[in-house]
């Protein structure tokens, strides 16, 4: 795989910064407005298992909808926190970043200089 692949939202910090430096390290990469275009049930899968986490941990804990869907109680299932970032794309963290070297949620953007290949 030699294309670098953002799941970026446009009004956050630090996927703007991530993307930034994807950029200046001579990439370009195909960015996914994940708001607008949400991925697949398996494409979010995917990322969960290349992450090597669990979709908790793919999550956006600050946003109103985690809390008034439950999903802080720990005994919601992975299937439940899957379906409830299908329904609700916001509650999926960003920046994630897919290359040839790894999948990452890349908070803070730096950690994204781990995961670029070279050019």
């Amino acid at each position: 795989m030699n294309q670098i692949k953002i799941y970026h939202n446009p009004k956050c910090s630090n996927s703007r910064q991530a993307l930034a430096l994807i950029r200046e390290h001579g990439h370009e990469p195909k960015v996914v407005l994940y708001l607008e275009t949400q991925p697949t049930r398996k494409e979010l899968q995917d990322l969960i298992q290349a992450s090597g986490g669990s979709a908790r941990a793919l999550m956006r804990s600050k946003e109103t909808a985690y809390n008034e869907l439950g999903l802080d109680n720990p005994s919601v299932s992975e299937n439940a926190l899957v379906d409830a970032i299908l329904a609700h794309p916001l509650l999926m963290n960003r920046p994630i970043v897919v290359t040839s070297k790894g999948t990452r949620l890349c908070r803070p953007p730096e950690l994204v200089l781990e995961i670029l290949p070279a050019v």
